[in-house]
């Protein structure tokens, strides 16, 4: 007889090197648009959203600020994990 491992189908992101190429290839996006943002004419509306790097560094504080504050928030909203057997 076989186990459930033997059964178990083999997914493309089981594999490290397919895990790996996507990360490279992440990075390798994000050079690409950076380097575009030399090129790229903005039409700014406030002075500071022209400079080199604003939406990526506004978009990774944003990021930090959603995460934090949800770490927050579940001190107030979480429930135990018997909840509902009660």
């Amino acid at each position: 007889m076989t186990t459930n491992e033997d059964n178990k189908r083999k997914y493309w992101l089981d594999r490290p090197e397919n895990v790996t190429k996507i990360v490279w290839l992440l990075w390798a996006l994000c050079f690409i648009l950076v380097a575009v943002d030399f090129i790229y004419h903005k039409h700014p509306y406030f002075s500071f959203d022209g400079t080199f790097g604003f939406y990526p560094i506004f978009g990774f504080i944003a990021y930090c600020f959603i995460v934090f504050s949800a770490k927050l928030l579940r001190r107030f909203v979480k429930r135990d994990e018997d909840y509902y057997d009660e």
